[in-house]
């Protein structure tokens, strides 16, 4: 296999309707990647669904994760090892909800080629939000700022599920010891990659409320994700001061203050 080749990881639960559409611009804008399908165990057909669609398409697969196993985190890490045992350059992660434009897909691609981890974000210059309202919008910035607070994280956007990760950021991440199963992965990934010293980009994006389908945050996921920053800052504690390298969107690397 070409080492300079990307894995795109979606992790689905109940995309039945946005599937299709997906998968099939994805591949459409990233002819030098391949696509895995996460999906944990859908009750509306997600995965058999896209396995029928793209059976004759050789990018496209799907990982069918069952048992207790499974959750957000838990789904992005078995991409990550799948890279891994791929041989793969990098890692794309990426939600299946359209919120995601797989546009921006190439611009984070090239973004990692500077870096080890390249964020698609909402709140760099450049960046935006479409179709959400005010008090969603302010909840976000409200999240990204506390994060940023009691971790010391030099991110705009922590929260953020679209990003690309070269391969010794990925590796990185597997010989940690991650314990999020929510979207409080995103934060504790994030952190830990600068925790690191692993160079960090930003690239704007513009972030679109969902197509089709329901939110599958719960309360306990959210739960979770409040009280993650809290966990981290504590384990720095205990553990010393970061090593950081931050890059601007512009490339440029940054001296945390």
């Amino acid at each position: 296999m070409n080492n300079d080749r990307t894995l795109i990881i979606v992790p689905t639960y109940n995309e039945r309707e946005n599937v299709p559409g997906l998968v099939a611009q994805i591949l459409g804008v990233a002819p030098d990647a391949d696509v895995l399908l996460l999906d944990d165990d859908s009750p509306d057909g997600t995965a058999q669904l896209a396995a029928e669609l793209f059976a004759g398409e050789p990018r496209f697969r799907v990982l069918r994760r069952k048992g207790l196993q499974r959750g957000y985190g838990r789904s992005i890490i078995d991409g990550y090892r799948s890279a891994l045992e791929g041989g793969y350059a990098r890692v794309v992660q990426m939600d299946a909800d359209f919120s995601h434009d797989p546009a921006s897909i190439p611009a984070l691609i090239e973004a990692s080629r500077a870096a080890d981890v390249a964020i698609g974000s909402r709140y760099c210059e450049g960046g935006g939000i479409r179709n959400w309202p005010l008090r969603r919008r302010l909840l976000s910035r409200f999240a990204n700022r506390y994060v940023s607070a009691i971790t010391g994280l030099r991110v705009s956007d922590a929260t953020t599920g679209f990003r690309c990760y070269a391969r010794r950021a990925i590796r990185h991440l597997l010989e940690g010891r991650i314990v999020a199963e929510g979207y409080a992965f995103l934060v504790e990934a994030t952190y830990r990659a600068q925790k690191e010293g692993l160079r960090i980009i930003e690239v704007p994006i513009t972030f679109t409320d969902r197509r089709e389908g329901q939110s599958k945050i719960s309360r306990a996921v959210i739960f979770e994700s409040v009280l993650m920053p809290w966990r981290l800052r504590f384990a720095r504690r205990r553990g010393g001061d970061d090593n950081t390298h931050l890059l601007s969107p512009t490339g440029d690397e940054v001296t945390p203050d």
